[in-house]
């Protein structure tokens, strides 16, 4: 592969609106639809077990699907590049599962949606991603990367807005957030400079290279497996949080479910606000003094503290105090984080597939939350303090994973 140039500011922008118009698409129903959804379809006693089952059977499609999209993308040779096809494709098929979400009469039906749209997402989410390392030096990817992770934030505060704006429309609720991030995702594939692979360099499909898509040999790349146990225990928290802060709300605030939305709304806000100044600061501080480490580990014990405030909390302020805080902690993580992961991958040639492996430890989580959550509640005798007690204790342990990499500082 050549040197990469230096990238400007155009290109910065559109790929930041890129990554930030695919959050909105996954996050407007993993922050409230789909738990609304599922309430409205079996009643609170019944909605947690049939959450589990929705988002957990999802996640093991999106852990599937990422690395073998991934995987896909590194050996497309078509003249529209190895990375805009899929983000299309990608884009078309999740917003038809969302559709087949919102229009679902029973949880079976909301079930096959909600795979075809992580399916169809992580297509788009793996060719996406790789775009960093096809394009971006070494030099500024703390840079972008900080500035990709202000999508997060702005993304999330969009969902939850659109959601509660059209509170008793629920196909808008779903399908407004797709129109408006599938705007962005286009707007940068069609002006993308995309890589092309020449089909002569395109290596022939092997059994052996086929079952390779799903792992990579933690010997040979050791800083690769700490970082990824690093994003497990740090997603896992974040998935906890997220995927359960609606029946929270519910059973530990006593908010009436009506006025859940709007609720969600005001936290994701405290928290992005937040967010966003520490995805900035954190990306180009990385940058300037070369250590990624140092910041990371901050950032997840921040946002262990975080969780915990959150757990103990038993008003809505003090709700919205510990997702302020979140926002530190995940705001200097999201800046960090990819650009620490980009530069310990195995093979900056295979850099689609190898992230798409990497993306099980953000995609793992959201299976592993809603199938350990049932238990903890029913542990915690309901409590969702314990819940959240345990989302801290994950951070803090992500934390500690990052020591052992030896390739940055």
């Amino acid at each position: 592969m050549p040197t990469l140039d230096r990238v400007g500011w155009g290109f910065i922008s559109r790929y930041a609106l890129a990554s930030m118009g695919t959050s909105l698409v996954f996050l407007a129903p993993l922050l409230v639809s789909l738990a609304l959804k599922v309430n409205s379809l079996v009643g609170i006693e019944q909605a947690p077990n049939s959450l589990a089952l929705v988002a957990g059977t999802g996640s093991v499609v999106a852990m599937v699907g990422n690395p073998f999209f991934g995987k896909l993308s590194d050996r497309t040779s078509s003249r529209l590049g190895m990375r805009r096809p899929w983000m299309v494709a990608g884009l078309g098929g999740g917003c038809l599962g969302i559709l087949i979400v919102a229009l679902a009469p029973n949880i079976p039906v909301v079930l096959v949606g909600w795979c075809l749209a992580q399916l169809s997402l992580n297509a788009l989410l793996a060719a996406q991603v790789a775009v960093l390392p096809d394009q971006v030096p070494v030099a500024q990817r703390g840079l972008v990367a900080g500035v990709l992770g202000i999508g997060l934030p702005v993304a999330s505060v969009g969902a939850t807005y659109l959601v509660q704006l059209f509170t008793g429309n629920r196909l808008a609720m779903f399908l407004v957030p797709c129109a408006i991030g599938g705007f962005f995702v286009l707007l940068f594939v069609s002006t993308l400079k995309d890589r092309r692979l020449d089909p002569a360099d395109r290596p022939a499909w092997l059994l052996r290279e086929l079952a390779s898509t799903f792992y990579f040999d933690p010997r040979k790349s050791p800083d690769f497996a700490w970082a990824f146990a690093s994003r497990f225990m740090i997603l896992l928290a974040y998935a906890l949080l997220t995927t359960y802060q609606a029946y929270y709300l519910l059973d530990q605030l006593g908010t009436a479910e009506d006025d859940v939305p709007h609720q969600v709304f005001l936290g994701t806000l405290a928290q992005s606000v937040v967010l966003i100044t520490a995805s900035l600061i954190g990306g180009q501080l990385s940058d300037r003094t070369g250590r990624r480490k140092i910041l990371v580990i901050t950032a997840s014990i921040v946002y262990g503290v975080a969780l915990s405030v959150v757990a103990i909390a038993d008003t809505f302020n003090g709700y919205l105090v510990g997702m302020a805080l979140s926002g530190l902690g995940f705001g200097l993580y999201v800046a960090v984080d990819l650009a620490l992961v980009a530069d310990v991958l195995p093979d900056r040639a295979t850099a689609a597939k190898d992230l798409g492996v990497f993306n099980i430890a953000s995609a793992l989580p959201f299976f592993v939350a809603p199938a350990i959550a049932p238990a903890i509640l029913a542990l915690g005798n309901g409590s969702y303090a314990v819940l959240y007690t345990v989302a801290a204790l994950s951070a803090i342990l992500g934390a500690t994973a990052i020591l052992p990499i030896k390739r940055v500082r």
